[in-house]
């Protein structure tokens, strides 16, 4: 969960989103800001430094997001800078991002299996994740071997966890206790 001060920025944004009919605009660009800072970790060291002007900040931040971002998202970083709440950058937009995705009724979806899944099984499960949380969902695939066999799902904080892996550990720990698998 994002702290108060951030909340307050991302819902600052969100409530502008929302009188310019932007939400899904600026989750986007939200989503390719959080994506430079993930690939770049050198950026928010920049946007850190003591020794680098508000100035310089702010020139970098216009030229980088130039292409990425509206004006107002911009002036948003370039408030951060001003304000000296540039630590809070990466924490904002994930906050706009999960007020947009409920705003819009998107849902992201982790799904972790052991082997490679097919499209068509992909595609079932993420089917089945609409109809169950009547949200359009964003799905992700991860391969974990350690699961054995079977999938993961995460949405939001609700797993769904049926993996052998799992199946393993509960017969384990039945047995352990004395009690039958």
């Amino acid at each position: 969960m994002a702290n108060e001060v951030a909340e307050r920025y991302a819902q600052g944004l969100f409530e502008l989103a929302r009188e310019t009919d932007t939400i899904r605009e600026k989750k986007e660009q939200a989503a390719l800001i959080l994506k430079a800072l993930a690939e770049n970790p050198e950026l928010l060291v920049f946007l850190r430094a003591v020794k680098v002007t508000k100035d310089e900040k702010k020139n970098l931040i216009a030229s980088v997001f130039a292409d990425a971002a509206d004006t107002d998202t911009i002036n948003l970083i370039k408030l951060l800078i001003d304000k000296g709440r540039i630590g809070y950058f990466r924490e904002i937009f994930q906050e706009y991002v999960r007020l947009a995705d409920d705003e819009l009724g998107i849902a992201t979806a982790v799904v972790e299996s052991a082997r490679a899944l097919k499209a068509e099984d992909i595609e079932r499960i993420r089917l089945a994740l609409v109809k169950k949380t009547g949200r359009e969902i964003i799905m992700t695939t991860k391969i974990n071997p350690e699961l054995i066999a079977g999938i993961k799902v995460t949405v939001g904080n609700n797993v769904t966890d049926i993996t052998m892996k799992t199946k393993i550990d509960s017969m384990k720990e039945a047995l352990l206790k004395g009690g039958q698998a």
